[in-house]
């Protein structure tokens, strides 16, 4: 399988209308426009009856301390753990893109809902659910995409990696609040390809690219 997008180049930087966060001068980080980018597959694998699409941050911070803290910054030699940004399952097998926008086109506060989704697929909640566990403004179940936003003074650059996994099953055996978790662990011995693409991302104004929408 091959995976691409007319979104952004494949280890190239993401533009900010596609993250969750974006780059203020003033307050370091507000909100941006949170659109799905589009992706395109194709070379699928005989037998194939349903895609998986995962998108995730290898490269979160396993320590809150530093995150997003004036006068510090979340070390690059920190350990990093995944942060799940959308799981999409029950992908119809003759589908062969997602198009830009088609699962998300903004924020909403306390999270899209879900699981049903557009095109007869579900979709699981993201890792915000558990970010925003605590926010008054902000908690919720958050199903479906939303996008990168990395802690602003972060010394690395965080890799965004979206997988298509092509299955040999129509439905992933999770229901109602499925996390990616439980995905990857339903769909083990079901995978019969999978293809990445990875885009790099920053709110720290150190690392960006001069323009990154």
């Amino acid at each position: 399988m091959k995976v691409s997008s007319l979104s952004f180049a494949d280890q190239a930087f993401i533009p900010e209308r596609y993250a969750f966060g974006r780059i203020d001068p003033d307050i370091h980080i507000a909100l941006a426009d949170n659109i799905n980018p589009q992706l395109i597959w194709d070379d699928v694998p005989a037998g194939t009856k349903s895609f998986v699409v995962i998108c995730h941050d290898p490269d979160a911070p396993t320590s809150a301390d530093d995150v997003n803290q004036e006068g510090r910054t979340v070390p690059a030699d920190l350990p990093r753990t995944n942060f799940y940004h959308w799981i999409l399952v029950d992908v119809p097998a003759d589908r062969r893109e997602i198009e830009e926008g088609e699962f998300s086109n903004s924020i909403t506060p306390r999270g899209k809902g879900g699981p049903l989704a557009a095109g007869d697929t579900r979709q699981g909640i993201n890792d915000y659910t558990s970010w925003f566990a605590a926010d008054r403004d902000m908690s919720g179940e958050y199903f479906g995409y939303d996008g990168p936003c990395p802690p602003w003074n972060d010394e690395i650059n965080h890799r965004y990696i979206f997988t298509v996994y092509a299955l040999d099953i129509d439905t992933v055996p999770v229901d109602g609040s499925f996390t990616a978790a439980q995905v990857l662990e339903r769909i083990q011995g079901h995978i019969l390809d999978q293809a990445s693409i990875m885009g790099l991302y920053t709110l720290n104004p150190d690392l960006a690219p001069k323009a990154l929408g």
